[in-house]
């Protein structure tokens, strides 16, 4: 077995999520859709019959826990590679002498921690191997490999989307943490009621974060004559001190989290989108991100069901802009609950694309001439700007002049709803519409 490891990694220094790391899939906590009785990743590994497949999902849910699994249990040789410490290089030279193997029979699985952080150009240099079979690739990656692994080599791996630990979960792991000799069973530990729970919450689905918070809270717990270990609510309280928040500012978090927002808002649930809008503020986000996504909110989901709303939200981004974050928080939750409880329209938005979608079919659409500026006396000869009609000179203040090109004559894009003060600008446009058919040239 191939794996890189240094020198100096000692068992008993290790921390404790490495020292209490599952042996085999009877230790392995969560991921039922995938590991329990019957399920298809489970019988591959209790079989030995692994094909090349990417462990997908946020960080400390198992994925390198599984491939260690299957280390164990398969008779292939299994290589142990890190996109972070290694290059691609040294991935080469790992398949060539799987490539020689091939051809005695043997199989070789490769697995490859944070294969999203080889570019998919470099991605390309596993591709030959996958294909003839020289290597079993197993890839794990928190981002999602639609977007960042290689097309062509993803269509040939399976892809296995493990989800973030339950506190169930965490709390049975925290447990046996408490209790496995590997970890601090030869120990007598105090923790008061509820700990467990609190440390499960506080760790976000995340394993390795869990097992460093109580091994953090057990180091630092008070020693008594007795041999005794007491972790206190204070000595937790200050290894909690600040959650991190999973959160990618480029990565599919980032707009996992605006579509959020975007979509309470829509839904008009205030207190859903303040949720997320904390979430992002907190793990970092730009304010400015956000509150330009509120402008576009404003008129995409609002509109002229409430004018207004576009004013606000411009404003919000001028605050935004003046004072950064934390101050800019309030004026971002301001604006925010507004167009939650807005009337809304996405009357802008359905009218645009339907024009969007005729300006580009049609291209060579030309402008009416009766619509056309005539600054030189050549373009008024050529009839530029004949029979134009100037609406100010009206009683009405409108006039039946056409003004979209003949084959789009009589084509609506903007239909008003009766949402707010859009109900008023619809009667107005109903009122235009009518005057127009009245006076429309015989």
């Amino acid at each position: 077995m191939e794996q890189q490891t240094s020198f100096f990694e000692q068992k008993e220094e290790q921390p404790l999520a490495a020292r209490i790391r599952p042996r085999d899939l009877s230790e392995f906590v969560g991921q039922q859709h995938l590991l329990g009785r019957g399920k298809v990743l489970r019988r591959l590994i209790e079989e030995d019959r692994v094909s090349s497949m990417i462990f997908w999902g946020p960080p400390g849910v198992g994925k390198t826990t599984l491939a260690r699994i299957i280390a164990n249990r398969t008779k292939a040789e299994f290589a142990d590679f890190s996109a972070v410490t290694g290059g691609i290089k040294e991935a080469r030279a790992v398949m060539e002498k799987a490539d020689q193997r091939r051809k005695y029979g043997e199989r070789t699985i490769l697995f490859v921690d944070e294969i999203h952080r080889f570019n998919k150009a470099q991605q390309d240099a596993f591709l030959p191997y996958v294909e003839k079979g020289s290597i079993i690739l197993i890839g794990a990656t928190t981002e999602n490999p639609s977007f960042e692994i290689n097309g062509a080599l993803l269509s040939r791996c399976k892809v296995f989307v493990l989800q973030a630990l339950t506190e169930a979960d965490l709390v049975e792991m925290l447990r046996h943490a408490l209790q496995d000799p590997r970890g601090f069973g030869g120990q007598q530990i105090v923790m008061e009621d509820g700990m467990l729970q609190q440390i499960a919450a506080f760790a976000n689905g995340d394993a390795r974060s869990a097992l460093g918070t109580l091994e953090m809270a057990v180091l630092n717990g008070e020693l008594d004559r007795d041999g005794v270990t007491r972790v206190t609510a204070d000595i937790l309280s200050q290894c909690m001190s600040r959650k991190l928040l999973l959160y990618d500012k480029k990565g599919e978090e980032h707009y996992n989290l605006i579509s959020a927002l975007h979509k309470s808002m829509r839904n008009s649930d205030p207190d859903a989108a303040v949720y997320w809008l904390a979430r992002m503020l907190e793990a970092g986000e730009d304010p400015l991100y956000v509150a330009r996504r509120v402008v576009r909110f404003a008129s995409e989901d609002v509109g002229l069901a409430d004018p207004r709303a576009v004013e606000l939200a411009v404003a919000c981004y001028q605050a935004c802009h003046f004072l950064g974050m934390p101050e800019c928080n309030v004026h971002l939750t301001q604006a925010v609950v507004y167009l939650s409880l807005a009337p809304k329209s996405n009357a802008m938005e359905v009218a645009y694309n339907l024009a969007k979608a005729d300006a580009q079919e049609r291209l060579a659409e030309p402008v009416p001439l009766q619509i056309r500026n005539a600054p030189t006396r050549l373009m008024g000869e050529l009839g530029y700007g004949k029979g134009y009609q100037y609406a100010h000179d009206t009683e009405e203040k409108i006039t039946n002049m056409q003004c979209l090109p003949d084959d789009l004559e009589g084509r609506e894009y903007y239909v008003p709803t009766t949402q707010g003060l859009e109900a008023r600008f619809a009667q107005r446009l109903q009122d235009i519409k009518k005057w127009r058919e009245e006076h429309r040239e015989k």
